[in-house]
């Protein structure tokens, strides 16, 4: 499963922010689209079109009347092969020619000959970004189905400091990640956990391990964006939680424990990516850092936390329970043994050295039956899909089971 169609057509208004238009590309690019660039005149004065063209590697049109084919309608054809049509950055002038159907320029145009997906970036200044004019005519565009993401607030180009900054290029692409995506999960509940966890042995100090949560953010990311309400229990990291999910930090495995049984029973799938720590010092002190004054040789007893895995393997009802597990040798035999033991009905099995702090997995899925499949090295995100296309088929197993029950 992923995206329903790959063409999208880029509106470049003409402000400051144009330049940061030139990473969206780039982002969408990377993920597959295949984009179409249109430039107001005035946004060729900040950006030049060489710079959309060669990121994009289509031409790029600034003209109503220009067309590489004489019996093409530009405007109108490529409407039609447009799947979404984003305009980023939105500024107050080209907002107000598109609430009120003003149709002078190639931009304006093409938006009043398109009936599809439409989202919209407002970058402007803070005073003209609230004036009423604008606000209005983002509430119009808004109730016709468009789709407006919030500007920032912070400094701006013009030195003021307030709402009206271009949001990230990367937020931009996640929501029209979210447009575009099939939802086959729509109307299911994920939870979704990752990172490590810190299990301290004095105020400041922790044993911990080096996973980034970067494959449990995949995995929440790509649920959400498959239409699934998603629950994202993390350990410390540096990432930015996904747009769209439910974020709940934690810190210790006591602290993940707590957190995922008490949603349990509201979820139809848990998938537990995170690297919890098997076990936790007894703490040395309480409340105070530990001095090593006096201390020749420090001794930390370790006590056993909670096997989350384990307790939801025993208490689950109607959930499907997906398993991570990373380990340095006999990667099937130890999978096979946890996937049972645990009551998993999944189980994504990865070599130590080939998950942990990067950006790429291989993994191997063993499913409840049996059966295997080994994936080659691939992005984290590509696992994460490989990994719900596992999900999907035993949720429509146990729905049709659900439904001869009743």
């Amino acid at each position: 499963m992923g995206i329903k169609g790959n063409r999208i057509t880029l509106g470049v208004a003409g402000g400051i922010a144009a330049y940061k238009a030139a990473e969206l590309v780039r982002l969408m690019v990377k993920r597959g689209f295949e984009v179409r660039v249109i430039m107001t005149t005035n946004a060729t004065r900040f950006v030049t079109p060489i710079t959309f063209q060669t990121l994009s590697q289509q031409w790029v049109r600034t003209d109503t009347f220009e067309s590489h084919h004489p019996q093409r309608v530009e405007h109108v054809a490529l409407a039609q092969e447009t799947d979404i049509f984003a305009v980023a950055p939105a500024t107050a002038n080209i907002l107000a020619k598109m609430a009120h159907g003003i149709a002078d320029d190639m931009l304006s145009t093409f938006y009043l000959a398109y009936s599809g997906i439409t989202i919209v970036a407002p970058a402007m200044n803070t005073q003209m970004y609230l004036h009423p004019a604008t606000q209005e005519n983002l509430r119009t565009l808004a109730e016709r189905g468009v789709v407006v993401v919030d500007p920032q607030e912070g400094e701006l180009a013009c030195g003021e400091t307030g709402p009206g900054r271009f949001p990230e290029p990367a937020y931009i692409m996640e929501r029209i990640m979210d447009l575009a995506y099939e939802k086959d999960l729509e109307g299911k509940t994920f939870l979704v956990t990752a990172g490590p966890t810190r299990e301290f042995f004095d105020a400041i100090r922790f044993v911990s391990n080096p996973s980034t949560g970067k494959m449990g953010f995949a995995i929440a990311r790509e649920a959400r964006m498959r239409g699934a309400r998603v629950y994202l229990i993390s350990g410390p990291t540096h990432l930015t939680p996904p747009w769209g999910v439910d974020f709940i930090p934690v810190t210790t495995a006591r602290e993940m424990h707590e957190r995922v049984t008490s949603l349990f029973p509201e979820v139809d799938v848990v998938i537990k990516a995170a690297a919890v720590a098997d076990f936790s010092p007894v703490p040395l002190t309480k409340g105070v850092k530990l001095k090593k004054e006096g201390i020749g040789q420090l001794t930390l007893t370790l006590e056993t936390n909670p096997d989350i895995l384990a307790h939801l393997g025993r208490e689950k009802k109607h959930q499907i329970l997906v398993g991570f597990a990373a380990e340095s040798r006999d990667l099937l035999q130890n999978a096979e043994k946890k996937l049972k033991e645990k009551g998993l009905d999944l189980i994504v099995v990865n070599e130590v050295s080939e998950g942990f702090a990067m950006d790429t997995n291989r993994v191997t899925i063993l499913r409840k039956d049996g059966s295997i499949q080994s994936l080659p090295l691939l992005p984290k995100e590509d696992v994460a899909k490989a990994v719900l296309d596992e999900v999907i088929p035993l949720l429509n197993k146990r729905g049709s089971k659900d439904s001869l029950a009743y």
